[in-house]
């Protein structure tokens, strides 16, 4: 039986810390408004939803993709808390790029504090930005500055000079028994303070040059080629020198002063990694890389969206430990999502029991939450774009042929896979709609996002957004023509603008 959060209640405001670890009671610590409570815990028991001015301190014992310690990050800034480590912390540690920036960018610092090793390589352990040998205080600190994670160890080589080889996260399990006084020590004074170090700030370049990250055979990517003619077009206009870029061509991403990301996007390929470099280097940018790890993650909309009040379908965030109320909470049929699906992949209807458990297990047996939803049948979703928070572009996905989806990719006729689009313009468009697509993406902040809605008994609900909306030429424009490019142009005009003090 799940246990209730005593601080939801009359306590609520007073609460400021929070510690998730596996073993809460190895962290007794004597700080005031500090809570410790379990991955579980926190992930299952609704009253953490309720909590507000919430500091989520995430000390899982993994963090792994998928893992409990990564979706405690997942859905504490979905509920609006304020985790350490955030999750776009958590993969950075394992960038490869990443690691060779921090290697290049602080170089000097390595080199001084290091000189003295005789070794042929060097383990650095961190712990809330310290080591114990104080010597290497700063870069400790420096680490924790630039991933905010709580423990991290860090490998050092010896080659012409020394350089980072490798940086992990570590859990409580990893830490030796011999330093873990320290550790706790290290922890008190940690938890005691009330302010936290900031993430180091980009640094900034000035070239005026469009690059579009773009895919060759992409098996579904979001603009056609006729629209990435379009969109040179209208930048060269502008005044952009504009580039069709490709994966290898990350070498060269500081010539450009904006990125256009126009291929698929997944926290797992190199369309992140081209997004974060680009942020960080200061370059005018669509999508944004917290858009890639959040929106693309369904648990996380699921939650952002309810927290937000945008009307869903009726959700409920499934694990192993409630996967047994999934029939009784939604009835059947109802669709099941992994968190990552995209374009019809990796959703499922179960209309059987049996169905539903089957699917259930799969999916569980991939990701450790996943998304119940109660079926909502519509002839077509309406795609409201929005970019920068006002509307862009408006149109039908109608559904395939004798299909729940928009895809259907068991068709066996392949004018049958997909469902077809109908173009609308935004002043035709229920204003119900449009109100609501601004409404959800409201909590998100600036970027492109694609709105998927059904009217259901004339009521909008927000089925999905997507960070990464297709601009096919010949569909999505088909409402507001060319004006949508133009429009697209412009918002990268603006970022530079606001980027050089308005000069561009």
């Amino acid at each position: 039986m799940m246990r209730t959060c005593s601080l939801c209640s009359q306590r609520r405001i007073k609460m400021k810390k929070l510690i998730v670890a596996d073993n809460p009671e190895t962290w007794e610590i004597g700080t005031a408004n500090l809570k410790i409570t379990s991955p579980l815990e926190y992930l299952t028991n609704p009253d953490w939803c309720k909590v507000r001015n919430l500091r989520v301190f995430n000390l899982s014992k993994s963090y792994s993709y998928q893992s409990k310690g990564y979706y405690v990050s997942l859905l504490a800034e979905a509920r609006g808390h304020k985790p350490i480590p955030t999750v776009a912390n958590i993969l950075d540690v394992h960038k490869p790029f990443v690691i060779k920036q921090l290697s290049d960018d602080f170089d000097g610092l390595i080199q001084r504090r290091l000189k003295d090793l005789r070794s042929q390589e060097f383990i650095l352990s961190v712990y809330f930005g310290r080591n114990m040998a104080k010597k290497y205080d700063d870069i400790s600190n420096l680490l924790y500055r630039m991933f905010q994670v709580p423990f991290l160890r860090v490998k050092f080589i010896r080659g012409h000079h020394w350089y980072i080889q490798s940086i992990k996260t570590i859990s409580t399990k990893d830490i030796p028994k011999n330093h873990f006084s320290f550790v706790l020590q290290r922890a008190e004074e940690y938890f005691s303070k009330n302010r936290y170090d900031s993430e180091i700030k980009p640094k900034h370049i000035g070239r005026y040059s469009l690059a579009i990250l773009y895919k060759e055979h992409d098996p579904a990517p979001p603009s056609n080629k006729k629209a990435i003619q379009k969109f040179i077009s209208y930048g060269e206009k502008a005044g952009f020198e504009v580039d069709v870029i490709s994966a290898k061509d990350f070498g060269r991403l500081l010539m450009y002063d904006a990125l256009f990301i126009r291929q698929n996007t997944h926290v797992n390929n190199e369309t992140y990694q081209f997004a974060h470099y680009a942020q960080r280097e200061g370059i005018a940018l669509l999508d944004y890389p917290e858009s890639i790890l959040k929106i693309n993650n369904k648990v996380y909309l699921a939650e952002l969206l309810q927290s937000a009040g945008v009307p869903t379908p009726k959700t409920m965030i499934v694990h192993r430990g409630n996967r047994h109320l999934v029939e009784s909470t939604l009835s059947l049929p109802c669709i099941l999502k992994l968190p990552d699906s995209t374009f019809s992949f990796g959703v499922k209807k179960a209309g059987t029991r049996e169905e539903l458990e089957e699917i259930t297990k799969t999916m569980l047996s991939k990701s450790k939450l996943l998304i119940a939803q109660e079926y909502c049948f519509t002839s077509f979703d309406w795609r409201i774009g929005i970019l920068d928070g006002e509307p862009l572009f408006a149109c039908k996905y109608l559904m395939a042929r004798n299909h729940w989806q928009i895809y259907n990719w068991e068709a066996k006729k392949k004018k049958e896979i997909c469902g077809g689009i109908e173009g609308a313009r935004l002043a035709d468009v229920p204003e119900a709609v449009l109100k609501v697509a601004r409404q959800s993406v409201k909590t998100i902040g600036r970027g492109l996002y694609g709105i998927d809605i059904k009217l259901v008994d004339c009521r909008p609900i927000v089925i999905e957004i997507n960070e990464n909306p297709n601009i096919d030429d010949g569909a999505e424009n088909l409402g507001e023509g060319d004006s949508i490019y133009q429009k697209v142009i412009d918002a990268f005009l603006l970022r530079i603008a606001e980027r050089t003090g308005g000069e561009i």
